[in-house]
């Protein structure tokens, strides 16, 4: 049996967006840097998210105010061992992060003015706003979430020794027309449209200091040129296998082994004093990232 003191922290269901949109012919994303004051991931760059709030549960309230069935539902959003309920929770969570953070809202504009939507992103900001406001706000003025608009990407689990843990969602979505990211200045501080490529460059030079989960991510994006092949993969793109990677500690600072890594599911210790020498150039494909001095690094075998 494990030992209650060493029992890892509950895992904590959440979700994230990856918000994307074509500029120059280049795809971007947007990235919010968290408040060097978070409890998790603090000052680095993620993707706008966070956690299932009860509120963004439950079908009977929230089934007149989204834009899919459940059929349709199971089909774009659910899959195995992930239930259409659980499949509402993340998806509302997804679309109310964004809103809160990025100051996006996913929402559909029938019957809807640009000085709604101005609105209710304005809204958002006000100080001590309580738990239930988005629902509260979305059923008072009858808005029709765009779940539509949200696609599978992937399944993270924190490490068991990180001292937040997240069962996350990463869902995909393409920048509403019409809209600015800004955002919240609270829990997060700054944020920028980026390509994918630019972005793990200035991760290395500290410029854009990234999550690890972030640095993945953007890792699996380079191969998309634009929308229209995003667009292509997601129609076809399922959850797949939850990505659980082990944190291993070091004196030469923290590792983390992706589930591919060959030695990600053993207890060995990993020998990191040349992990300088091994760091990998935006494009190289890894299974282990080194915090070096803050900042996580992509390393070879």
């Amino acid at each position: 049996m494990t030992d209650k003191k060493t029992a890892p922290p509950p895992l904590r269901k959440a979700s994230t967006v990856i918000l994307v949109r074509e500029n120059n012919q280049e795809l971007e994303v947007y990235l919010l840097r968290r408040s060097t004051k978070s409890g998790f991931m603090g000052g680095l760059y993620v993707f706008p998210g966070g956690v299932v709030d009860p509120e963004d549960n439950g079908f009977d309230s929230w089934s007149p105010h989204i834009d899919m069935v459940p059929d349709q539902i199971e089909k774009q959003l659910g899959g195995h061992l992930f239930s259409n309920e659980d499949a509402l929770g993340f998806s509302v969570a997804a679309i109310r992060e964004t809103l809160e953070e990025a100051g996006v809202f996913i929402a559909s504009v029938n019957n809807k003015t640009q000085k709604d939507i101005e609105d209710i992103c304005k809204f958002r900001l006000k100080k001590g706003l309580p738990k239930s406001w988005f629902r509260t706000k979305i059923m008072d003025e009858n808005w029709t979430l765009s779940f539509s608009s949200l696609g599978k990407w992937s399944h993270w689990i924190t490490p068991e020794l990180m001292k937040k843990r997240f069962d996350t969602r990463f869902f995909i979505a393409f920048m509403p027309e019409n809209q600015i990211c800004i955002p919240d200045n609270m829990e997060t501080k700054h944020g920028i449209w980026v390509t994918p490529k630019i972005a793990l460059e200035q991760n290395l030079e500290a410029q854009i200091p990234l999550s690890p989960p972030t640095v993945v991510t953007l890792t699996q994006l380079l191969k998309f040129k634009n929308l229209y092949d995003l667009k292509q993969e997601i129609q076809t793109r399922s959850w797949g296998e939850p990505v659980s990677p082990r944190l291993v500690q070091s004196s030469n600072g923290p590792v983390i082994l992706e589930p591919w890594d060959t030695e990600c599911h053993t207890d060995c210790k990993i020998d990191t004093s040349d992990f300088s020498s091994k760091v990998l150039l935006p494009g190289s494909w890894f299974s282990r990232i080194w915090c070096d001095k803050g900042i996580w690094k992509p390393v070879g075998i």
